[in-house]
C-alpha cells in the first residue's frame, strides 16, 4: 500500500488472489452465520463474528494483496504507470477497495440470518448496496489521508505509525462529514425538529446540527454524536425515532451525552494508538521486541480498561439527568428493539471497550 514499485507487477496474480479470498470470505460468512443463529443471544453473536472473524479475515485480505501489489498493477494498467499522484491515490484506493470486496463477499451469507433471528424485512441487494456505498467513501476518505505519506516517500515502519495516527485522528475530527458522504442522511424539519431539539435539552446533549439516518429496512435504533467540539453532530436513526417513546429516547441520549463528558471516543481511539506505536516498532526492529511488545499489551489492557471506565461514567450521569430507573429501562428497551438478550459477566473482558449490556442494566437497578 505505502511503497509502488518501479516496475509494474503483473495484474494477473493479485486478481486470482482477489477472487480466492472471495470465494473463501464467501464460505467463512456462511458457516460463521450458520454457527451464530444456533447459539444463544444469536444477534450479539452476529455481532462478535462481524469485528472478530470478518473484519480481521478483509484485513488478511488487505496485506496479502498489498505484498502481491495489486493496486500498484492495477494503477499501472490504467495508467500506464505507477508514479504520480494520480497512480499513488488510484493504487492504494484499489488496494483499500479489494480488501473492502473481500468483506463484502463475506459479509453477504449473513444478511438472511440475521434477517431471519430479527424477523426484519432486509434484502441482501439492500444491505449490499449501503455496505459497498460505505466501503467505497472508507476507501477513498483514507488513499486521500495516506496519500501525502506516499507521495513524500517516507514509508518506513515507523512513518506507518505516523500515518496511522494521523489517520484516526482526520477520522475523529471529519467523522459528520464522512459519515453524511457515506451515508443517506437528512436534515429534520417540522415536528421530527421539534421533537428532537426537546429530547436533547431534556438529555442535556448540546450539538451543533442533527442528521437522521434511514434504517428502515434494518431496523437499528442507534444514536451518536461525533466531531470535534464546536462541531459535534448528532447522528439519529430513522427506527430510533419510531421505536422509542421519548422516556426512552432522552435517557439513551443522555447516555450519548455522559460519553462525551466521559471522552469515551477519543479514549477508544487513543488506546488503539497507544498500541499501535510500540506494536510498529516492535516490528520494525526498533527497541526490544518482546518490552515493546509487552508495552502495547499493557497499553491496551489499560486503554480499554480506562473505556470501560467512561462508559460506566456515562451511565452515572445519565442517571444524574433523568434518573437511574429510566436509564435501565431504556437499556432494556434498546436490546429489546434489536432482539439482543442482555449479557452479563462474572469477569469483566479485559480486551474489551464496553460494559456488557447486562452488567450496565444491574449496575444501574442497584443505584
Amino acid at each position: 500500500m505505502f511503497a509502488l514499485q518501479s516496475t509494474a507487477p503483473s495484474l494477473a496474480p493479485p486478481v486470482a488472489m482477489l477472487v480466492v479470498f472471495a470465494l473463501l470470505g464467501a464460505v467463512v460468512g456462511a458457516v460463521g452465520s450458520a454457527v451464530a443463529r444456533r447459539l444463544s443471544n444469536p444477534v450479539a453473536k452476529y455481532r462478535v463474528l462481524y469485528a472478530g472473524v470478518l473484519l480481521p479475515f478483509a484485513l488478511l485480505a488487505y496485506g496479502v494483496l498489498a505484498l502481491l501489489g495489486f493496486g500498484g498493477a492495477v494503477a499501472a494498467t490504467a495508467l500506464g504507470g505507477t508514479d504520480g499522484v494520480a497512480a499513488t491515490l488510484l493504487a492504494d484506493f484499489v488496494g483499500l477497495l479489494g480488501a473492502g470486496l473481500v468483506g463484502l463477499a463475506a459479509y453477504a451469507p449473513t444478511v438472511r440470518g440475521v434477517r431471519a433471528v430479527r424477523d426484519i424485512d432486509l434484502s441482501t441487494g439492500r444491505a449490499l448496496a449501503r455496505m459497498a456505498r460505505y466501503v467505497v467513501g472508507l476507501s477513498a476518505v483514507v488513499a486521500v489521508v495516506i496519500a501525502p505519506l506516499r507521495l513524500t516517500g517516507t514509508a518506513s515502519p515507523l512513518g506507518l505509525a505516523g500515518v496511522f495516527v494521523l489517520v484516526v485522528a482526520a477520522t475523529l475530527v471529519g467523522s459528520p462529514w464522512i459519515v453524511a458522504a457515506v451515508r443517506s442522511t437528512a436534515t429534520p424539519t417540522g415536528a421530527t425538529r421539534e421533537r428532537v431539539d426537546a429530547l436533547r435539552e431534556r438529555a442535556g446533549l448540546d450539538v451543533r446540527d442533527v442528521r437522521v439516518l434511514d434504517t428502515d429496512d434494518e431496523e437499528t435504533a442507534t444514536v451518536h454524536v461525533r466531531g470535534p467540539p464546536g462541531y459535534r453532530r448528532l447522528f439519529v436513526t430513522t427506527t430510533f425515532l419510531d421505536r422509542f417513546d421519548d422516556d426512552t429516547a432522552a435517557a439513551l441520549l443522555a447516555v450519548e451525552a455522559g460519553r462525551i463528558e466521559a471522552h469515551v471516543l477519543p479514549a477508544r481511539a487513543g488506546s488503539v494508538v497507544a498500541a499501535a506505536v510500540p506494536l510498529v516498532a516492535s516490528v520494525a526492529g526498533r527497541g526490544p521486541r518482546w518490552v515493546l511488545l509487552g508495552a502495547a499489551f499493557v497499553a491496551l489492557g489499560v486503554g480499554f480498561g480506562l473505556c470501560r471506565r467512561g462508559v460506566r461514567a456515562a451511565d452515572d450521569h445519565a442517571a444524574a439527568r433523568v434518573g437511574a430507573d429510566a436509564v435501565a429501562d431504556a437499556l432494556e428497551r434498546y436490546a429489546d428493539v434489536h432482539g439482543m438478550e442482555p449479557t452479563r459477566r462474572r469477569v469483566p473482558n479485559p480486551l474489551s471497550i464496553n460494559v456488557a449490556l447486562g452488567d450496565r442494566i444491574d449496575r444501574l437497578r442497584e443505584r
